[in-house]
């Protein structure tokens, strides 16, 4: 069983990264029609990995893996735990965005205004640029690192 639960980890961390990336192509100046539709499909793919990735982490954490003994005291687990919490919490204000343009879309035809566009994309990237981080912190919490 453990296996499993690290590859379905692995692979909601590759998911989740590819939604976010996919979030990031897509929200760009020019957003059409089509893009405004998408983003909150590509939005809730993100969040299913993120779940997804944090159920097996928590799996991983309490039942396999190294244990809870190993991982709490280490710095650099919180620090990935934090990273997660980050991520989570600066994705709000684009899934927000993505809702209200889709719904304004919708309703009225109009497509968001540059500036807000501008604003979501800016999230998402420091949200890729965390993301990039959560590796090193994996690694360096796996190596006993810091205990």
């Amino acid at each position: 069983m453990e296996p499993l639960v690290t590859y379905l980890h692995y692979l909601a961390i590759v998911l989740l990264a590819g939604f976010l990336v996919a979030e990031m192509a897509v929200c760009r100046p020019s957003l059409a029609a089509e893009q405004v539709r998408l983003l909150p499909r590509l939005d809730i793919f993100f969040f299913a990995g993120a779940l997804l990735a944090l159920a097996t982490g928590l799996l991983r954490l309490f039942f396999y893996a190294k244990g809870v003994g190993f991982y709490l005291p280490n710095p650099f687990f919180l620090a990935k735990m934090a990273l997660y919490i980050a991520i989570a919490t600066l994705s709000i204000k684009p899934t927000m965005a993505f809702i209200r343009w889709r719904r304004t879309l919708l309703e009225s035809g109009a497509l968001p205004p540059a500036a807000e566009i501008a604003a979501a994309r800016r999230l998402i990237h420091v949200e890729v640029v965390l993301l990039a981080l959560m590796p090193l912190m994996a690694v360096l919490m796996a190596r006993g690192i810091g205990r």
